[in-house]
């Protein structure tokens, strides 16, 4: 048995982590800001539906699923390229 080391992280295995990290922490910022304005008083008098709120409170909604399918995507990527990287050490 070899004692190779595992293959180290590709440029697109760091490209989607940074990705997940950035819309997964926008997306969470964006829910604090969703908090801090309604403790504000902005949603009264439909304030939420004017300027950038409308974004704002979109941007989990899609941005948390978006993130959770990027982890599923770098998981798959990364069992790939360990097995890939296993069954060339064996021959």
């Amino acid at each position: 048995m070899t004692n190779q080391p595992p293959p180290s992280p590709q440029r697109i295995d760091r490209i989607m982590a940074y990705m997940v990290a950035g819309v997964v922490g926008v997306s969470i910022l964006a829910f604090f800001a969703m908090i801090a304005g309604t403790a504000a008083g902005v949603g009264a008098n439909d304030g939420f539906s004017q300027g950038v709120w409308p974004f704002v409170i979109m941007l989990p909604l899609f941005g948390l699923p978006l993130g959770f399918v990027l982890i599923i995507a770098l998981l798959v990527i990364s069992t790939v390229r360990r097995s890939r990287h296993t069954r060339a050490n064996k021959n």
